[in-house]
């Protein structure tokens, strides 16, 4: 069991670096904080709560399948500001340039009908590049369930966006 959970805190710690090292350099000397440095500045200490830390996406077009990031660019939870539950996803700019595929949209919509059914804000968090081109239409698909959200929680509950 110890080397299953040693196995899980490496899967854990990779995840944790999004598109890796030099990348999170690259944005830090951009003087840009990375998306789990921005929840982390945002929530209280110790509160956030990540879902679907290993998701990747499923495309297999223009070399795809051999490029997959577990998070597929965006980090998705909830957690606390000032003892408040809060639902928030903070895209990634390390991995894809933080570009919205199918499953990153998935993510999303995932936090999206949580914070509606528990009556909670929901804060996104953006640095991205618009939509995944290499999965074209299944991207913009994934645009348009995102903002179909929008729509029925407006006027339900708050939606902050810090772009």
């Amino acid at each position: 069991m110890k080397d299953i959970l040693e196995r899980l805190d490496q899967r854990r710690g990779l995840a944790r670096l999004g598109g890796g090292e030099n990348r999170v350099a690259a944005q830090h000397k951009r003087g840009k904080l990375t998306a789990r440095e921005r929840i982390e500045l945002l929530l209280d200490t110790g509160s956030f709560e990540e879902f679907d830390m290993f998701v990747q996406h499923r495309s297999a077009d223009f070399g795809m399948e051999s490029q997959k990031i577990p998070g597929d660019g965006v980090v998705t939870g909830w957690g606390t500001i000032n003892g408040h539950t809060v639902f928030v996803f903070s895209k990634d700019f390390t991995v894809f340039g933080g570009s919205l595929s199918e499953a990153h949209a998935q993510k999303i919509i995932k936090v999206q009908d949580m914070a509606l059914k528990m009556r909670a804000p929901i804060i996104g968090l953006f640095d991205a590049g618009g939509a995944r081109i290499q999965e074209g239409v299944a991207a913009l698909g994934g645009y348009g369930e995102v903002f179909k959200r929008n729509v029925l929680a407006s006027g339900v509950i708050p939606q902050i966006s810090v772009i």
